[in-house]
């Protein structure tokens, strides 16, 4: 029952629009930064993702997954602000949540340094979006302060889930399977 409790609240949530990037909404401050990642389900898959990727791993995983991608998407929002177009973004945001999620699947470890590197590179099309975001006259430490907040949130709740479901592996994994799933809708959609 829990299984496809799971797997059907993805799927409706995949069916939901992605809102969570340029043109739907007006947005200033830290409110609306820590709005930003919640409002779009691919942000909300591929950040969970992560903290999921980095329970997985365990030990510094489980601080340097976070960092690397808060960092990497900091580094993403300059790019997005300054006007430093990024090819494909809508597409590695996308992408990112089909990938993320097959590795959580997999369940495979890796050495901390590629895993960190490896979900860098996806915040940076995430940052982008981000920094897009950001209207003129708003404070962007505020509004960088926001969803970097929010990012670390959903990760930590990837953390969580990933820390509750410990004994049944296979939790985990169906969660990084239902999310490939919906980055695949998403990218069909």
């Amino acid at each position: 029952m829990f299984k496809r409790s799971v797997l059907a609240t993805l799927f409706m949530a995949a069916a939901m629009p992605a809102l969570a990037h340029t043109g739907h909404a007006s947005a200033s401050g830290f409110v609306s930064g820590f709005s930003h990642p919640l409002g779009g389900i691919d942000h909300v898959l591929a950040m969970v993702s992560v903290g999921l990727f980095a329970a997985l791993l365990g030990g510094r995983a489980m601080w340097a997954l976070p960092a690397s991608f808060v960092g990497m998407m900091l580094a993403g929002g300059i790019l997005g602000l300054t006007g430093i177009a990024i090819p494909a973004v809508e597409f590695g945001i996308t992408l990112s949540v089909v990938v993320l999620g097959a590795v959580v699947t997999w369940g495979r470890q890796w050495p901390i340094q590629a895993a960190a590197a490896f979900v860098g590179v996806f915040a940076l099309f995430h940052g982008h979006a981000h920094g897009v975001e950001i209207p003129s006259g708003a404070s962007v430490a505020l509004y960088s302060l926001g969803f970097s907040l929010a990012t670390v949130l959903l990760h930590g709740a990837g953390m969580t889930v990933a820390t509750i479901t410990a004994r049944q592996a296979h939790v985990g994994r169906l969660a990084g399977a239902a999310i490939a799933v919906g980055g695949l809708v998403l990218l069909i959609g």
